[in-house]
C-alpha cells in the first residue's frame, strides 16, 4: 500500500529548530542537537554538519516548508543557504527548560574557563582558579546570553569583573628587532601599545624585549610590518606572563 505524503512536507527526527520572525511571518530550521552553538563560537565552520537539510520551514515539527515568494519577500533572496545562515547567526534555538538550564550552566562554565586561562592579578602575576572567577561572577550575578559566543562574553566578564577584583588580561612577552634607520621614529610610536620595556638594545638594529596587552598585538604587527616595509621581525616568546602558583581571594 502507497503512503500518500504531500510534496511540501519534510520529516525530521533528532532535531534541534531555530527560529526567527521576519516579515512578519515565522520560519525555522532544522539543525543537528550541540551543532547550533559550535557554529556560534566558531569552532564548527562546516555548516552541512549543523544543518539537517538546507529547506527553511514554517514548522519543522509538521515538515511544512516556507514558499519561496515568503522567502524573497522577507528575507529580499530565495537562496536557501543564505538564509539558513541568517536564521542560525540570529534566530533563537528552541530547547526544553531542562535543555536551556544545563547549556547556559555549561556556558557558565565555559565562560569562566577562558577568563581563568587570559587573566591574572596584576599584582601578583597568578592565575586565578575557574572555580573563584565562578564566585565572582555569581557575585556581580552576571547573566549569560545563550545566542552570544563564550569568548565575546568572556570579554564583558573581565571588563566587570575590574570594578569589583584585581584582574586583567595576562601580558604577551614580545621581542621585535627594527633597522637601525627606522627604530629611533618607530619606538615613539610603538610606546603608547607598550606595558613595560623589559630590554632594550640598540646597535646595528634596535632590538626590544617587552609585555603587551595582547589586545594591541595586532595594531603592532600592522605598524611595524607597514612602517619598516616588512624588513622588521616581531617574535611572540611567550603568550602568557604568569607566575606559578594560583591566586587565592584571602
Amino acid at each position: 500500500m502507497s503512503i500518500f505524503t504531500p510534496t511540501n512536507q519534510i520529516r525530521l527526527t533528532n532535531v534541534a529548530v531555530v527560529r526567527m520572525k521576519k516579515g512578519g511571518k515565522r520560519f525555522e530550521i532544522a539543525c543537528y542537537k550541540n551543532k547550533v552553538m559550535s557554529w556560534r563560537s566558531g569552532a564548527e565552520k562546516d555548516l552541512d554538519e549543523v544543518l539537517q537539510t538546507h529547506s527553511v520551514f514554517i514548522n519543522v515539527s509538521k515538515g511544512q516548508v516556507a514558499k519561496k515568494e515568503d522567502l524573497t519577500k522577507s528575507f529580499g533572496t530565495d537562496d536557501l543557504t543564505e538564509i539558513c545562515k541568517q536564521i542560525l547567526a540570529k534566530g533563537e534555538l528552541q530547547v526544553s527548560e531542562k535543555e536551556r538550564h544545563t547549556q547556559l550552566e555549561q556556558m557558565f562554565r565555559d565562560i569562566a574557563t577562558i577568563v581563568a586561562d587570559k587573566c591574572v592579578n596584576p599584582e601578583t602575576k597568578r592565575p586565578y582558579t575557574v572555580n573563584l572567577i565562578e564566585r565572582a561572577m555569581k557575585d556581580i550575578h552576571y547573566s549569560v546570553k545563550a545566542t552570544k559566543s563564550t569568548k565575546q562574553q568572556a570579554l564583558d566578564v573581565i571588563k566587570q569583573l575590574k570594578e569589583t577584583l584585581q584582574i586583567e588580561r595576562a601580558h604577551m612577552r614580545l621581542r621585535f628587532i627594527l633597522p637601525a634607520k627606522d627604530g629611533k621614529k618607530l619606538k615613539e610610536k610603538i610606546k603608547p601599545l607598550i606595558k613595560v620595556i623589559e630590554s632594550e638594545d640598540f646597535d646595528d638594529e634596535l632590538e626590544i624585549v617587552c609585555l603587551i596587552d595582547p589586545g594591541c598585538f595586532r595594531e603592532l604587527d600592522e605598524l611595524i610590518r607597514c612602517e619598516t616595509k616588512g624588513k622588521g621581525t616581531l617574535e611572540v616568546l611567550s603568550l602568557k606572563d604568569v607566575e606559578e602558583g594560583d591566586e587565592k581571594l584571602e
